[in-house]
């Protein structure tokens, strides 16, 4: 793809390609996130056939976790032609996939119209979603880190982490505001429609954007290998496996606490979802400084302890966390929502994309974060169906462990990743570009 004349200009600006990579990533998690939110209000009954909230609740949290289970498969893909093909082809391709499926989520018919057929369909669409936000991530956040300054890589590899919260932001307040607005089937299928204008801003952002300069010296040296995500599977599989341990804390509480939150609250009759949307809000808001903030300050002292202070607060919030929901208060279940977020999520994932990154060298770079980000996905997509389950089973206690376990794992896994923030260890070798040679 030929940049265009302001890709160009803007090739060694980091600000500007951080900001880019961080509207695309929203655009892409606005079409991920509101299929997660629809799934837990609304698909349990539009799309399947029970009389049972639970079981209807478990049926549609199953076609939730079927898009994380293919997230894999796009990470593959793009972590193979990330590294061969250049970062922004991915990103491209993408937005573009993930686009088309959510639009189509949109006008589906539903159960009472077509029977069985509309489950299925919606199985289709959701493993496109998965393909396609499965391949988002390497591309973007390296975008961002391979342009940056070596010593500021924690902060503008935080700026595209801020679409995630932006993309939740943007979707819980689509339901809220579709909720105002509409009637009926409407208020779901509005702000999967709203999607195709958001797509289309995110393209023309995109393309003003150049390749990653670390990839065009690849290219240029002739360090493109031929099958770099098959190189990383048999290298550098402990890696991968390491970085699916550190995501659980972040990620599988993530879901926990949004997506099942929203159904919790409705199984346990404590407050309606409105008041957990809320929280969600207030949680995402603050993420719009707290990334980074936490990225920035990885920098300075590290990215493990930054990373820690986010593992240890998910072990410790757990019980709190569904203590402060149980009340039913709204104001408490607004704080207990956005704390989670905040805490428990935002110092993790703010670290993630700098000491990921930092982990591979650049010719197999995109490949070894894809796969580990995304492998780590399929176990959080099956989260809020397993929260569920334990719901059913222990009540409360059940999801509430669940999350206290993740944030055991997680900072468990830490104690095998090394620090590779140069502040703290040094400039990185060339040869590697970032790699620690410990790590390797």
């Amino acid at each position: 793809m030929t940049p265009t004349a302001g890709s160009v200009a803007g090739k060694d600006d980091p600000k500007k390609v951080s900001v880019a990579s961080m509207i695309g990533t929203a655009v892409e998690s606005y079409d991920f996130f509101i299929y997660g939110t629809a799934a837990a209000a609304y698909f349990g009954t539009v799309f399947f056939h029970t009389d049972n909230a639970l079981i209807g609740v478990l049926a549609s949290f199953a076609t939730l976790a079927i898009g994380f289970v293919f997230r894999p498969l796009g990470g593959y893909l793009a972590g193979h032609y990330g590294d061969r093909l250049g970062r922004k082809r991915v990103l491209m391709w993408s937005l573009v996939v993930m686009g088309v499926a959510t639009v189509l989520v949109g006008v589906l018919p539903t159960y009472a119209q077509v029977g069985v057929l509309a489950p299925i369909l919606l199985v289709v669409l959701r493993i496109a979603q998965g393909i396609g936000f499965g391949a988002e991530w390497s591309g973007a956040v390296l975008m961002a880190v391979e342009h940056a300054p070596e010593r500021r890589r924690g902060f503008f590899g935080a700026v595209p982490q801020i679409g995630i919260p932006a993309g939740l932001l943007l979707a819980n307040g689509a339901f809220l505001l579709s909720e105002q607005m509409f009637t009926g089937d409407w208020v779901w299928r509005a702000p999967f429609l709203a999607s195709a204008v958001m797509v289309g801003v995110g393209m023309f952002i995109r393309m003003r954007v150049a390749e990653s300069p670390e990839f065009d010296a690849m290219k240029a040296s002739g360090e493109i290998r031929k099958t770099p995500a098959l190189d990383v599977l048999r290298n550098d599989w402990r890696i991968v496996l390491r970085i699916v341990g550190l995501r659980l804390a972040e990620t599988g509480g993530y879901y926990i606490t949004t997506s099942f939150m929203l159904s919790y609250v409705v199984l346990a009759s404590l407050t309606d979802r409105t008041t957990v949307l809320i929280g969600t809000l207030v949680g995402s808001a603050l993420g719009l400084v707290s990334h980074l903030a936490f990225g920035a300050l990885s920098d300075r002292i590290g990215r493990k302890p930054v990373f820690l202070f986010g593992s240890v607060f998910t072990i410790l919030f757990g019980v709190p966390m569904f203590l402060l929901v149980n009340t039913g208060a709204a104001i408490a279940v607004v704080v207990a929502v956005a704390l989670g977020l905040l805490f428990s999520h935002d110092p993790i994932f703010a670290v993630e994309a700098s000491w990921f990154s930092e982990q591979f060298p650049r010719d197999v770079r995109s490949s070894g974060i894809s796969l580990g980000y995304n492998a780590a996905a399929v176990v959080a997509g099956l989260l809020p169906f397993v929260a569920t389950a334990l719901y059913g089973l222990l009540g409360w206690y059940g999801p509430a462990g669940l999350f206290v376990l993740l944030g055991i794992i997680s900072t468990w896994a830490s104690r095998f990743a090394a620090e590779t923030a140069p502040a703290r260890v040094g400039p990185s070798a060339p040869a590697t570009a970032g790699a620690p040679a410990q790590v390797r």
